[in-house]
């Protein structure tokens, strides 16, 4: 079959659907999202230029033709394959997308995936197949440059992109999802869908490719792993590079100068001949493509595509155009400039722009419009400006605006903007509203066009106001415009002024009686919409016209929340300035003081306090319904900054206690939060205070450091390498710093137990004990976490989210769904087995604690410490022998996948790691033979210790005694953390009675296993 489809128009380039980024000519600023964010290609316009579509959902032209903007990520959603080929990396087969062949190995092939993903042997060179079978060379991966790809991945949040036609399935517009696969839209088509799971609780499969259709746009995008940027091909270079053996190429104009018996004669074996091609005959057309064997695929003014012997064409000259009749020289029916009028018939125009562009719903509004010719393509194809955007359009689907009795062209255009039954008057209304074009405003309202009337969800007034256009917002009211009208989200003509940064135009509304205080459909005033928009001018304006400084949204937020959450110190001035309201609380019972404390906003929180007035200072310690304070929650967050404030500024009460009579202090603790510990004890506050479990801050500190010393022994029991770093021993510096300000040591909780009761490890207790007796002889200067000889971490504060994620023994049973709490029960190894005074982690250098050990010591074969301390070591830390030689530890030389992690006796080298040195018989470095292999803990000075021979039976008992108190400890541990219902899961839902089950067995409860109360709400820890 001669035809050509329009996808196969342009064989040798990547064509509809293909996953594209950014190229090495580009020159268009942050279009695409960033360096390394993909895109789809959704049409190819012409040999020069295409249209894509970004992740971000931006949609523009770029060049693939002389300058190439765009390089090809992946062609396999376009359908590019290669028959007969396997991935030796993935056994895929064929190979759909890029195929890349190894130079260094016969008969060895990777897909993308394989290739990027540093498959085969990194110093081996490849070449690039492209469908034509013609081979690139690439530099060898090792020395090339990675970029990160990011998009449409997994764990992206997605809302309904440009092509979207599957009605609600997302929940409604605005709604989000998480895109969790990339599957295949169809066998021919891999990797061109993406699999969605809405918040709605729906899930499907959506096109991100697939026939260039982007049904999704990314909000929040993911990561798609590395890709070498310089390897990738550029969209359309093999393309435009490609030349016939009779020398065309991509772009030339050909035509048909033979006998119609010696076309068809030569047509044999080249596409055959049908009788619908003889349009070729005559007729002027467009090389788009060049097949592998050579042959040349040719498009016409018809919008047919035919496949060609090469034999039966020749080039046309470039000055004339053949026209219809007779091959009579004429010009080309269009110039740049030139008014045109789009056809009006859709069936026809979607059958008129297959190969020219295509058809695409977003045309439809130009059906019988008239625009502007911007560009003449090659192929007579027209770039046309209609309706304020631009489409490229097929010559035969437009005409030239001109009339038999030669009227004038705007003459015509005039036209445009008298009335029409079809109701446009009101669509030209609402645009020349938003463009301030006073004029054509009042000639649609002259001819009857109704001023409330609504295009694109918005009415004149909203248009006018949202752009500041004063002299069209008084034609409107002149003419009896709805000032309070609502559009679909619920906002009028004040909103769209605050939204637009108006405040003239809001002055203007306000004078002619607008409703200030109007709520759209969240609530918001347009006060809300200013302070979230940061419109600080809006906000004055709104302020000095009356508008109300504390009304509540949908959530109960204030403008004054809205502000410390968008962190404009200088928006809440304003608001303060004019009496905005600090007490009121939102639906989650937070006041403006707690907000900023949640938040970790510290200069919103000195703004706060310091215009705070005198007969209002109790809100610093004004609880919620939970009995968390301000402190509490900056406490519990780790927002060390708010929380001096609070106490120095605020003079905070450091001993309130929340409902579960957790004083700030203990929220600290628990969340092992060094600085804020140390903040509140040296402020004063009590450190022996104790919640309704009886336990003071120093039972917490103990807990926390007992449970960690006691997963460490099972680890050691079950030989099992702990590879998590230690948290440096703060729960144990909390607690000797805890004991050193006067925590006292015999104080008992419900259980009866002391502090100490809680603290097998003998060393601490008397560090404990020794603090205690310094503090009673009054060396209270001398702090233990200044004396520590590990220093004391200081945590990260965090940078976006309102909690930290910190790891914590215990799970709070107790927490409001205001709070996000972590349950994370990773647990840091408190105690080197060896040494029992060891504050060290197994892994961490001896000297600075800060980095992991990494050099290996010769000849003793120990590994003490980092690179950066190594050179100051003269004799080994573990085994004190002389070093006299120090070897870093670099990644396994076999599968440079994981670091190396086995020493080989007696060469004492560290070349590999665990998997790969179980295959080894001879050192892969200097090829001895291996006689023995040392684990990483070994080297380390750790390992599994022989257990000596117990000389005094009591020694033997005692061990005995503190490990079954540890495993008793475990168990009450495990009692407070696990599911009450199935025992089996954590604890990590909770009601609102202070009770929880885990999340399986909760959802299933309509009221509370323990105290039997109704089940109102269900809060997850996470």
């Amino acid at each position: 079959m001669a035809l050509a489809k329009a996808s196969e128009l342009l064989p040798t380039m990547d064509g509809v659907g293909t996953r594209v980024i950014r190229g090495p000519h580009w020159k268009w600023g942050k279009q695409d999202g960033g360096e390394g964010h993909v895109g789809t290609v959704r049409t190819v316009e012409s040999p020069e230029e295409v249209v894509v579509v970004w992740d971000n959902g931006t949609p523009a032209n770029y060049r693939c033709s002389g300058f190439y903007d765009l390089r090809v990520y992946d062609s396999a959603p376009s359908g590019v394959k290669h028959e007969g080929s396997i991935c030796d990396g993935c056994r895929q087969s064929p190979i759909y997308g890029i195929r890349w062949k190894c130079t260094d190995c016969a008969n060895y092939d990777l897909c993308s995936m394989c290739y990027h993903g540093d498959k085969h042997a990194l110093r081996h060179r490849f070449c690039r197949v492209s469908i034509s079978g013609e081979k690139t060379p690439v530099e060898c991966r090792r020395k090339s440059k990675k970029i990160a790809v990011r998009g449409l991945f997994p764990g992206a949040r997605v809302i309904r992109g440009v092509d979207w036609w599957w009605d609600n399935q997302d929940g409604g517009p605005g709604r989000r999802g998480k895109v969790t696969e990339i599957q295949d839209w169809s066998a021919a088509s891999p990797r061109s869908a993406a699999y969605v799971l809405w918040d709605s609780g729906t899930k499907n499969l959506y096109r991100v490719g697939f026939e260039g259709m982007a049904d999704l746009k990314v909000v929040s995008d993911a990561k798609g792993g590395y890709v070498y940027r310089d390897h990738l091909p550029l969209l359309g270079e093999e393309a435009n590079s490609r030349v016939s053996s009779h020398g065309f190429q991509i772009g030339d104009r050909v035509n048909v100068d033979l006998d119609s018996e010696i076309v068809q004669s030569l047509q044999h074996g080249h596409g055959g001949w049908t009788e619908t091609m003889f349009e070729c005959l005559g007729n002027t057309g467009t090389v788009v493509g060049i097949d592998a064997d050579g042959d040349v695929v040719v498009t016409y003014p018809s919008g047919n595509g035919w496949t060609l012997n090469p034999a039966a064409l020749t080039k046309a000259r470039d000055a004339v155009v053949l026209g219809a009749e007779g091959g009579i020289p004429c010009e080309p029916p269009f110039c740049v400039g030139d008014y045109v009028q789009i056809c009006t018939d859709l069936e026809q125009m979607k059958l008129l722009q297959r190969g020219h562009g295509e058809w695409t719903d977003g045309m439809f509004s130009t059906l019988g419009r008239i625009g502007r010719v911007l560009k003449v393509y090659a192929d007579n194809d027209l770039k046309i400006e209609v309706c304020g955007t631009s489409w490229t359009y097929n010559p035969a689907a437009v005409s030239k605006v001109a009339s038999e009795n030669g009227e004038k062209v705007t003459g015509l255009l005039k036209k445009l903007f008298e009335p029409s039954p079809t109701g446009d008057i009101v669509e030209d209304l609402v645009k020349s509203s938003a463009n301030g074009d006073a004029t054509i405003a009042l000639d649609c309202l002259q001819a009857g066009a109704n001023v409330n009337g609504f295009h694109s969800g918005h009415s004149a007034l909203q248009a006018a106001a949202q752009n500041g256009h004063e002299e069209v917002i008084k034609l409107l009211l002149a003419h009896k415009a709805d000032i309070e009208l609502e559009d679909v989200d619920g906002d009028r003509a004040v909103h769209h002024a605050a939204f637009g940064d108006e405040p003239c135009a809001l002055e203007l509304l306000a004078h002619s009686g607008a409703d200030l205080n109007a709520r759209n459909k969240r609530r918001q005033t347009a006060l809300h919409v200013a302070v979230n928009k940061g419109h600080i001018g809006v906000v004055r304006a709104l302020l000095a016209l009356g508008a109300l400084p504390s009304l509540q949204d949908i959530e109960g937020d204030t403008p004054l929340h809205d502000a410390v959450s968008k962190k404009r110190d200088d928006i809440l001035g304003v608001l303060l300035d004019y009496n905005a309201d600090v007490a009121v609380c939102n639906n989650n019972g937070f006041n403006v003081l707690h907000h900023a404390a949640l938040r970790g906003n510290p200069s919103a929180m000195r703004i706060l306090l310091s215009q705070l007035a005198p007969n209002r200072a109790w809100m610093v310690d004004e609880r919620k319904d939970d009995g968390y304070t301000a402190l509490h929650l900056a406490a519990l967050n780790n927002h060390c900054e708010v929380a001096e404030l609070l106490v120095k500024i605020g003079k905070a009460d450091m001993d309130v206690q929340n409902v579960n009579l957790q004083t700030a202090l203990h929220l600290a603790v628990e969340r092992q939060h060094t600085q804020i510990v140390r903040l509140l004890v040296r402020e004063g506050a009590s450190v022996n205070m104790a919640d309704k479990d009886g336990d003071t801050p120093l039972h917490e500190a103990l807990r926390h450091h007992t449970l960690s010393q006691l997963r460490q022994l099972q680890d050691m029991q079950l030989q099992q390498n702990t590879s998590s770093v230690a948290c440096k021993k703060s729960a144990a510096n909390i607690a000797c710093f805890l004991s050193s300000h006067g925590a006292d040591l015999k104080q008992t909780n419900k259980k009866n137990q002391t502090a100490l009761d809680l603290c097998p490890d003998p060393n601490l207790r008397r560090t404990l004990i020794q603090c205690h007796r310094e503090e009673s002889a009054g060396g209270h200067n001398k702090t233990a976490l200044a004396q520590s000889p590990t220093p004391v971490p200081t945590p990260a504060l965090p940078r976006n989210n309102e909690v930290p994620c910190t790891s914590n023994a215990v799970a709070l049973t107790n927490v409001t769904d205001n709070i996000l709490v972590c349950t994370n029960n990773t647990s840091s190894s408190d105690n080197n087995t060896n040494r029992p005074d060891n504050i060290n982690s197994p892994e961490e250098c001896m000297v600075c604690s800060d980095a992991t050990r990494d050099v290996v010591f010769g000849p003793c074969g120990h590994l003490a410490c980092c690179s950066h301390c190594a050179p100051i070591v003269k004799k080994c830390l573990v085994c004190k022998e002389t070093v006299s030689s120090k070897t870093k530890v670099e990644d396994c030389v076999v599968c440079s996948d994981k670091p190396a992690a086995v020493l080989f006796r007696p060469c004492n080298h560290m070349c590999a790691c665990e998997s790969c040195a179980a295959l080894m018989k001879k050192c892969v470095q200097c090829r001895s033979v291996i006689e023995k292999v040392v684990s990483f803990a070994e080297c380390c000075g750790g390992g599994v210790p022989e257990v000596p021979q117990a000389t005094n039976k009591t020694k033997r008992e005692t061990h005995n005694a503190d490990f079954d108190k540890l495993r008793q400890q475990l168990q009450d541990i495990k009692e407070q953390t696990m599911c009450p219902v199935c025992l089996d899961r954590l604890k990590n839902m909770i009601f609102l009675c202070g009770h929880g089950a885990c999340q399986m067995c909760g959802d299933q409860m309509s009221e509370c296993p323990i105290c039997r109360k109704i089940v109102e709400k269900r809060i997850l820890l996470y």
